[in-house]
C-alpha cells in the first residue's frame, strides 16, 4: 500500500517538475529578446532572451533540489541501516565520501587563471569562481568517462557469465 502511494507521489513531483521546466524553456525560447541597451554580450546585435535569468534559476533550484534530496537519503539510509548493519551502514557512505575526494582533487586540478573577456566586467572572473567551474567540469568529465567504462565492463561481461 505504501510502495504505491510513494509511486503516486513522486509520479506526480516528477510531472510538476517537467510541466514547470517545459513552461519555462517555453518562456525561454519564446519570451522575446532583451532590448539593445540591456543586452549583457559583447556584441549587442546578437539575439539574447529575455528569460535567460528564469533558466538559469530553474536550472539552480533543480541542481539544489537533487543535492539536498541524495544527502537526505543517504543520511536516512546511513541511519536506518545502522542499527542492524554497521558495517553495511559505513559502506553506504563510502559514496559520498568519494564524490567529495574527487571534488577536492578536481578543485585542486582547477585553473584559477582569470579570463580575458572582452565586454565583461563582472566579478566572479576570479581564480575561486574559475577553479569551482573547471571542479565540475572536470567532475562531469570523470562520471561520464567512468559510466562508459562501466556501460562496457558490464555488458562484456554479461556476454561470458
Amino acid at each position: 500500500m505504501g510502495k504505491i502511494r510513494i509511486q503516486k507521489v513522486s509520479g506526480a513531483v516528477f510531472a510538476a517538475i517537467i510541466l514547470l521546466s517545459i513552461a519555462i524553456f517555453c518562456l525561454f525560447f519564446f519570451g522575446g529578446d532583451t532590448p539593445e541597451a540591456e543586452r549583457l554580450v559583447a556584441d549587442t546585435s546578437m539575439w539574447e532572451p529575455a528569460q535567460t535569468d528564469a533558466v538559469l534559476f530553474w536550472m539552480y533550484a533543480l541542481a539544489a533540489i537533487t543535492i539536498l534530496v541524495t544527502l537526505i537519503s543517504a543520511l536516512y539510509q546511513f541511519f536506518s541501516q545502522l542499527k542492524h548493519d554497521p558495517k553495511g551502514a559505513l559502506m553506504s557512505l563510502v559514496g559520498i565520501v568519494l564524490i567529495v575526494v574527487l571534488l577536492g582533487v578536481t578543485y585542486t586540478i582547477g585553473d584559477g587563471t582569470p579570463l580575458n573577456m572582452i565586454g565583461y566586467d563582472g566579478t566572479e572572473n576570479v581564480p575561486f569562481w574559475l577553479k569551482i567551474t573547471d571542479m565540475f567540469l572536470y567532475t562531469i568529465y570523470f562520471m561520464i568517462a567512468l559510466m562508459l567504462v562501466l556501460m562496457l565492463v558490464f555488458s562484456i561481461r554479461k556476454k561470458f557469465i
